[in-house]
């Protein structure tokens, strides 16, 4: 384990770029993390941060942007997150920091990339968690109507982010209930759709998840896949947790692609059986971006019943709070890990003593999950929006991951492993140029607002540089 200001490349003992020390597990000094969380429990927080039934809230999002190819855009985005998974998993066995794309980009590439790849990826980690508690507000409501989706956001971020003062700890237990409970009703879900379909045929051609419905567009399925990347962000989230995993960032690699080819799996079924439910064109959700949140519940309700509706909303209801949680716990570790560094104000860098979490960094992310997701409530295309620019700042930051693969590898060359231009040379390229494809492709708007995020950190860098000087 570090020292409590560790550099962002390594410590000054031990082998550049690597941890050194030893983690006080009982007592979690001030600035450390504990070491108290499993393989297990790893792959639980991993699926419930990506969501088993993530994709039930964007479904009508994708069917609107994709033409109805919806199956081929989880497809599509699985391979390209599986090479941003294989440089995390490559970058966290060397570097087991807490601040991820931060830590890595400035190891592999040089501070001032690795203050840019941490501020962008804060644009995700700040703001997913409020797409999250989002879904719930709108799963909720989809049952009980009468009552606005801010109040059920606002209710879940209060409880969730209570959990995350409390202990990683404590959480892990919930967490582990609450992703067999809507693993268990996905699957129920999906066995009654196929009954159904077997029974009664669909509302669209079979193969129509592949192929579209109408006119087939490579351009629009590559759109779609910037907003399903959303839909697996909760895998990178487990590398900020490399300082509190008990058999160190060996595990930590394994449960990223584990739960990153298991969601691929849930998300494609589950879209491929909701897409031949839908009576609802991708055409109609298109022109009444309204209809895009409850899409996926609506099909259900039609098909399947009312009570599997219900069911099916609380169990993602539950599910996105908790995967909310997450991302707060994550975007807080990030912060502090920046903040121990230097690069962001220290205050945000201090663990508590008593809980071992960075208890000012959670609270600063559940403030920003409060404002960002009440603005998206406020707008018919909210989901839309906040969804696209949360994937312009994580798309952004996994550039940097394989970027600092190439550099980490071969051009510094302080890897444990073999420099290989296969492994640390194409891999990385060919992951960095599908991100880069993917990105263009994102909405308009998203990247006007990521860019001014970026241009906001260029100035905080240099201000804060300044002050030093």
């Amino acid at each position: 384990m570090s020292s409590s200001t560790p550099e962002p490349a390594g410590g000054a003992a031990g082998k550049p770029g690597r941890t050194t020390g030893k983690t006080d597990g009982a007592t979690g000094k001030s600035g450390e993390l504990r070491r108290s969380i499993g393989l297990t429990e790893l792959i639980f927080i991993g699926l419930v941060f990506i969501g088993p039934a993530a994709a039930v809230g964007v479904f009508g999002t994708l069917d609107a942007n994709s033409g109805g190819a919806v199956a081929l855009v989880y497809i599509v985005a699985t391979i390209v997150m599986s090479f941003t998974a294989v440089s995390y998993m490559r970058m966290s066995r060397e570097i087991p920091r807490a601040g991820t794309v931060f830590a890595y980009a400035s190891a592999g590439i040089g501070k001032r990339a690795g203050f840019v790849a941490g501020w962008m990826i804060l644009l995700d980690y700040l703001f997913i968690p409020s797409v999250a508690y989002l879904f719930t507000g709108i799963a909720l409501n989809s049952i009980f109507p009468s009552v606005p989706v801010w109040l059920f956001t606002g209710v879940a971020v209060v409880l969730t982010t209570g959990l995350n003062l409390a202990g990683v700890k404590i959480a892990s237990r919930v967490i582990t209930i609450v992703v067999l409970v809507e693993v268990a009703v996905l699957g129920l879900v999906l066995v009654l759709g196929v009954i159904y379909l077997a029974a009664n045929g669909p509302s669209r051609d079979w193969l129509s998840p592949l192929t579209g419905v109408g006119t087939f567009s490579i351009a629009a399925v590559f759109a779609a896949v910037s907003v399903a990347v959303l839909s697996y962000l909760g895998f990178d989230s487990l590398a900020t947790f490399a300082e509190e995993a008990k058999g160190g960032p060996k595990i930590v690699g394994r449960a990223t692609l584990f739960c990153l080819i298991l969601a691929g799996v849930f998300f494609v079924a589950q879209t491929w059986v909701g897409s031949l439910l839908s009576s609802t064109s991708p055409a109609d959700l298109q022109a009444d971006p309204e209809l895009e949140g409850a899409a996926y519940y609506s099909a259900v309700d039609a098909t399947l019943g009312a009570w599997v509706h219900w069911l099916l909303a609380l169990a993602k209801a539950v599910g996105a709070a908790f995967s909310a949680m997450i991302g707060q716990a994550a975007g807080s570790r990030i912060l502090m890990d920046m903040g121990r560094s230097g690069q962001v104000p220290k205050f945000l860098g201090e663990v508590s003593t008593r809980t071992g979490v960075p208890w000012k960094g959670i609270l600063v992310a559940a403030i920003g999950n409060v404002v960002v997701a009440g603005w998206a409530t406020t707008r018919a295309d909210g989901l839309d929006q906040l969804t696209s620019i949360v994937n312009v700042g994580a798309l952004s930051a996994f550039i940097f991951v394989q970027a600092a693969v190439i550099g980490y590898f071969l051009v510094k060359r302080r890897g444990e492993e073999a420099p290989s231009w296969f492994k640390h040379g194409l891999i990385p390229v060919v992951g960095a140029g599908l991100l880069v494809i993917v990105l263009v492709s994102a909405n308009p708007l998203a990247l006007i607002i990521g860019a001014v995020w970026l241009a906001i950190g260029i100035l905080v860098h240099l201000v804060r540089n300044r002050r030093r000087v």
